[in-house]
């Protein structure tokens, strides 16, 4: 065999695809690059799809007894994916005559994947190429412009990886307004912690964001002391399609049409109306069903989300900075309203050009955007409307999820550069396979087997879909999962809790006066046997019933507003 080749095309062989008859099965891998010698277009890229190895050479009692030690006669055989050459105007093609059988077969050079895959940017840096020590760069316009995805099984790394990329959008300045509804984000003011080999891999360092990233809660600073800032929306003139679209499922046209009434009777009399103004207008409505609607404004007011002196867009949206608003603690019919709202705002803003182009990252999207049929939320129309026209105003919207089936297809094909890692559902494969461009069957069957860390990259640069090692984080990652075992404690001796306080939550009740387990300094803890009776069930600490006027509310934010 020539030297330095890994193999011969064998077999039949065609202008996209062949066969290679390898000279070792630790050669080339699956997902290797390869080059072939073409007689018209000279050196041409092609990518290994799967490697099979046979062999004839043995009998049943080796097999059985392990003992088989000559596979000098098995046969390693790759089938080879042709990608092209760059031909003088810069555009990539596929030879239109077959290769050669017995053409000897080489590993493609770095110049040459890079040059055919378009790999040649310097910007937004990733990650490596997996397998190899090629740097993958994203290009922030095109990022930004035609929007992204971020899809993956929960616990594959799709947290991590879109800190990644806002971590490259803050250096390079694009404004950041992020929606979290699970508080990881904010991390992003941590310096990480990073080996020394992998920095030295990736040549990354620690690096800390806080100066750049404000985080707001529209709860209260109670529930989330870490948020910098309280978010508020604007409590001015509320229209009874922004209130009906909060409204829980159970609500019916009936309870509807009693608010638009209301409102249409507060803008008749007056120019500028409260929450408080509607209230007292659906009360002097005669039907019975106007106190479930009362009983959800209340509600709605004593979280103290609306404000006569809300949050200005031009505050969320700045130059180099990013705004998180952290929904921790805040219930989901809210915080659709609150997206739905702010998102309304972000885009109109951007229309007018008194903010200046940036990127909207929507995490669990599946749950603001959710696929029709599904479920409906208030935020859904404005997201696809960001997605179909954000990118004639510069207005970028990057799109996180673990269910991809349940996201609207809408907004995921108007996403032009997919992140995507292992995902295993058939319907979450299946939505990808369709509502995405340039995913085949091979590639559903790579996305099943990607390790954490690894990402299919899909982008619009990139001719492609090719396999991304995604670098370290410079921040800290804020999305790990709860350590179960570590956070019980156990004490290996008695088997018991070390912990000696239960953790406060803001969801615990303070036991009546009486029923309190009393404590003794110094007194050890005993365990009870098995025999032992259980004790006498304790009275409930608080009524079933709760208080008209939203006392769920008051429970999860708090008594500040």
């Amino acid at each position: 065999m020539v030297r330095d080749a890994v193999g011969v095309i064998f077999g039949e062989a065609g202008t996209s695809n062949f066969k290679v008859l390898l000279s070792d099965s630790t050669s080339v891998h699956q997902g290797g690059y390869i080059k072939a010698w073409h007689e018209v277009d000279g050196w041409v890229l092609a990518q290994v799809l799967s490697v099979t190895r046979s062999g004839e050479s043995y009998s049943i009692e080796e097999a059985r007894n392990g003992s088989r030690k000559d596979k000098s006669g098995d046969r390693i055989i790759a089938d080879v994916n042709v990608i092209g050459k760059r031909d003088d105007s810069g555009l990539l093609r596929s030879p239109t005559t077959p290769f050669s059988p017995g053409d000897p077969i080489y590993k493609a050079n770095n110049e040459l994947i890079c040059n055919s895959l378009g790999l040649s940017g310097k910007e937004m840096f990733i990650g490596m190429l997996e397998g190899t020590d090629i740097p993958v760069h994203l290009n922030v316009n095109s990022l930004v412009q035609k929007h992204c995805s971020i899809l993956a099984k929960t616990g594959s790394g799709k947290s991590y990886t879109a800190g990644v990329l806002l971590e490259e959008m803050l250096d390079r300045k694009v404004p950041l307004l992020i929606i979290d509804p699970h508080s990881e984000y904010a991390s992003l003011k941590e310096e990480g912690v990073i080996s020394t080999e992998v920095a030295g891999r990736f040549k990354v360092a620690p690096r800390s964001y806080a100066q750049y990233v404000t985080v707001y809660t529209p709860a209260n600073k109670s529930l989330n002391p870490k948020a910098d800032e309280v978010f508020r929306l604007n409590g001015i003139n509320l229209t009874a399609k922004e209130l009906s679209g909060a409204f829980p499922n159970n609500f019916t046209s009936t309870h509807i049409g009693i608010l638009y009434e209301a409102i249409d009777k507060i803008k008749a009399e007056k120019d500028n109306y409260t929450l408080d103004d509607i209230i007292f207008e659906v009360k002097n409505n005669d039907s019975k069903a106007k106190w479930n609607i009362i009983s959800f404004l209340e509600e709605i007011r004593e979280t103290g989300i609306l404000s006569t002196n809300p949050t200005s867009i031009e505050d969320l949206v700045q130059p180099g900075r990013a705004s998180i608003i952290d929904f921790k603690g805040v219930a989901p019919d809210i915080q659709s309203m609150v997206v739905a709202r702010l998102c309304s705002t972000l885009f109109e803003a951007r229309k007018m050009n008194t903010i200046p182009p940036g990127m909207l990252v929507i995490e669990e999207a599946h749950n603001y955007a959710p696929e029709k049929g599904f479920s409906k939320t208030l935020s859904s129309d404005v997201l696809r409307t960001i997605a179909s026209e954000g990118r004639k105003f510069g207005l970028g919207m990057m799109v996180i999820s673990q269910r991809p089936a349940r996201v609207d297809k809408n907004i995921l094909s108007q996403c032009g550069t997919q992140i995507i890692m292992k995902v295993t559902n058939p319907n979450d494969l299946k939505a990808i396979s369709k509502g995405l461009e340039g995913v085949s069957s091979y590639v559903e069957d790579e996305l099943m087997r990607l390790p954490p860390g690894v990402a299919m990259l899909v982008s619009t640069d990139i001719e492609r879909p090719i396999l991304v090692d995604i670098r370290v984080r410079k921040s800290k990652h804020g999305g790990e999962s709860v350590n179960v075992m570590r956070s019980i404690d156990l004490n290996p001796a008695q088997g018991t809790s070390t912990r000696k306080q239960p953790i406060e939550s803001v969801h615990m009740q303070p036991l009546i006066q009486g029923h309190a387990e009393k404590q003794h300094p110094g007194e050890e803890h005993i365990p009870v046997k098995a025999t032992t009776a259980p004790p006498p069930k304790r009275k409930p600490s608080r009524e079933g019933k709760t208080e008209e006027g939203g006392s769920l509310f008051k429970k999860i934010f708090g008594a500040s507003k």
